[in-house]
């Protein structure tokens, strides 16, 4: 289970709270630092924190700390949906009008890149709405509450 540290931003009575996860990026683990352009494009373009609700039967305090936990098999299934499919979708639909421009006639080359960006972009918005799908159905869980933060007074 891939676990992740939330903060209580609301709680609803109706059994809902909501949640506010710090996005992590890859970037800033390096030795390149600012001189990095991808690091540079990733801060630029990154959403900072994400805010979602989670169904709960006890009560929060707002600004208390909750672990989360997602099982591994959700992302594997949504990256598996977002990544392969339209690389399978690019070989069928390179494929499939490469054999229509052979029996044709005409410049297969030219037919079958434009079968192949066709196949991968059909592909990619089948496995995106599925991912969707499979996202709403896979809400994260509370493993434990991990108390309010400690403040330092100056």
């Amino acid at each position: 289970m891939m676990e992740e540290i939330a903060r209580v931003v609301a709680n609803g009575n109706s059994g809902w709270v909501v949640v506010e996860v710090e996005m992590k990026s890859a970037c800033n683990h390096c030795e390149s630092g600012d001189s990095c352009g991808t690091s540079a494009v990733s801060k630029a373009f990154s959403p900072k924190v994400q805010r979602f609700s989670i169904q709960s039967d006890r009560q929060f305090v707002k600004g208390e700390r909750l672990k989360l936990g997602l099982p591994e098999s959700v992302i594997l299934k949504a990256a598996t949906l977002v990544y392969i499919l339209p690389l399978i979708g690019l070989f069928i639909g390179a494929f499939s009008a490469n054999q229509i421009g052979s029996l044709i006639g005409s410049a297969s080359e030219l037919l079958s890149i434009s079968g192949a960006l066709v196949g991968s972009f059909c592909f990619w918005a089948v496995g995106k709405k599925a991912a969707k799908r499979l996202e709403a159905q896979a809400q994260p869980v509370i493993i434990k509450s991990l108390g309010k933060p400690i403040e330092i007074a100056n």
